[in-house]
């Protein structure tokens, strides 16, 4: 496995993985947890080689957001690649993504607005512009990204099918499950901001949100249904919710009635020094309507 942090070495190894067949890309911030992993071994079943970058993008941190504090720990993730079978770990500088005099910003309507959109401005243009440059950078045929950010995935697929990209195509940009802890909770690199209080407590989020989605299944409207969600994060232990919304899966537009093609729940809410965001499928209904 090589590691590389420069442009001329990237090119010349994606060059020489080519000729073996199929490449792809898992794109992750490191701080690496079984869900990056998993996305590497999905990857390791469609592509012949598998690169990962690791990159703490300051493009999508917003001011006063954790960028100092997010965790940072290359030489543990390079091992942890090692053992997957990953034959190239991208891990540019911030001098070597963004050089001197860059000026350029991409920006997606639509589903970068509202949800996270709106609680971090500027935050997927972040997303969108550092992600189009790793798939210029390495070219991936393939590039698996997981489904907990939801709405990041909506934003790359639209930025890949507008942008005409070709390595990799928007067909083959894949989400994957969101990998979960034996009590529910989403795995995510921000869970190791929380205190073992506040880890035990977030077990609510996920509880919550099943909780919610059973209640739509049974017919009950969804602004009660998405109050009550709200409630139970902060009785038990949220400081705040920033959305709980019931939102098109494809488009992210606001779900006013739920068709039998079914919604996507999406809730963010922050304890402790945490941030943490999950989203659910929900089963649609033929008959019956929702009100938000």
């Amino acid at each position: 496995m090589q590691t590389v942090h420069q442009l001329d070495p990237l090119r010349r190894a994606v060059e020489a993985l080519r000729v073996d067949g199929p490449l792809a890309l898992v794109p992750t911030m490191g701080a690496l947890h079984d869900g990056h992993l998993t996305l590497v071994r999905e990857a390791r079943r469609v592509a012949r080689h598998v690169a990962v970058s690791i990159f703490v993008n300051p493009r999508q941190f917003g001011a006063g957001e954790d960028l100092d504090a997010y965790p940072r720990q290359l030489a543990r993730d390079v091992d942890m690649l090692a053992g997957e079978g990953v034959s190239l770990v991208w891990a540019p500088t911030v001098k070597v993504m963004y050089p001197d005099g860059y000026a350029t910003n991409v920006s997606v309507s639509g589903v970068s607005e509202g949800l996270d959109g709106a609680a971090r401005p500027g935050h997927f243009d972040g997303v969108a512009t550092v992600v189009v440059k790793l798939f210029n950078q390495v070219r991936p045929d393939v590039a698996f990204f997981g489904e907990k950010d939801w709405q990041q995935l909506a934003v790359i697929r639209r930025m890949a099918r507008d942008l005409d990209l070709v390595r990799p195509h928007v067909d083959t940009i894949y989400g994957i499950a969101t990998v979960r802890e034996a009590d529910g909770l989403a795995m995510s690199s921000r869970n190791a901001y929380l205190t073992p209080e506040e880890r035990a407590k977030a077990a609510a989020l996920p509880q919550a949100m099943r909780e919610a989605i059973d209640a739509l299944a049974a017919g009950e409207d969804a602004a009660p249904t998405l109050a009550e969600l709200r409630h139970k994060l902060l009785a038990g232990g949220f400081a705040s919710v920033d959305y709980a919304d019931l939102r098109d899966p494809d488009t992210l537009a606001p779900v006013a009635k739920l068709e039998s093609a079914g919604a996507r729940l999406l809730v963010a809410a922050r304890i402790g020094k945490a941030r943490l965001i999950d989203n659910m499928p929900v089963p649609g209904r033929v008959q019956g309507s929702v009100s938000i």
